[in-house]
């Protein structure tokens, strides 16, 4: 199976519901992380791209629905979904992120897969507990990428992937996990294999 060209992602829209996406045609991944996790780096990192998805200092700038095709074809694509968790924003509209998350993951057809990004510092937070239990009632592919993982000594960092799994073990067969340093490019090639098994099904 030929590799994608994730150098060729181009930023397609934005959207604040499910109902301004893009028509629900062709095959995406959407990543999905807890506001600080590094989710941004992750996606620029995977795409060889400096700026592609915005990073910034304060967590949670991301509060729209981001979409990016790749290459010409714009019937693949890559996803960004809304990170929350350390945004200084109201209650409501935390609410109201989570209600157009679920919304996006429970209805959108063409979706082929969710990246759950967690610091592996941190991982398994409430946030990603949530996301899984979507996924699992919709019977959504997840891989989870543990990022920073040079923060850590190479022995702890493999020690915290084990922990997740064993947490996972139920999940096994939907969900699967990996560390990941956007730093050190640690991972790249395996998210991107699993992204072009996603991606070019179907």
């Amino acid at each position: 199976m030929p590799s994608l060209n994730y150098q060729t992602a181009r930023f397609l829209t934005s959207a604040p519901t499910l109902a301004q996406c893009p028509p629900d045609e062709g095959r995406e991944v959407a990543f999905a992380g807890r506001s600080n996790a590094g989710k941004s780096s992750a996606i620029n990192t995977l795409t060889q791209q400096k700026a592609l998805a915005r990073t910034s200092k304060t967590p949670g700038r991301t509060q729209l629905i981001n979409f990016f095709s790749l290459g010409e074809e714009t019937g693949r694509r890559l996803v960004d979904l809304p990170g929350y968790g350390f945004a200084k924003v109201p209650e409501k509209v935390k609410l109201e992120w989570q209600r157009h998350l679920g919304e996006y993951l429970r209805g959108r057809a063409c979706l082929a897969g969710l990246v759950l990004v967690m610091d592996v510092r941190h991982p398994l937070t409430e946030f990603d507990q949530m996301m899984l239990g979507w996924a699992d009632e919709q019977s959504m592919p997840v891989h989870i990428l543990l990022t920073k993982a040079d923060k850590l000594k190479s022995g702890a960092a493999k020690s915290a992937l084990l922990q997740v799994r064993r947490r996972l073990q139920e999940w096994e067969d939907l969900v699967s996990v990996q560390l990941f340093s956007a730093l050190k490019r640690e991972g790249v090639e395996e998210a991107r294999a699993r992204l072009d098994g996603w991606l070019a099904e179907g």
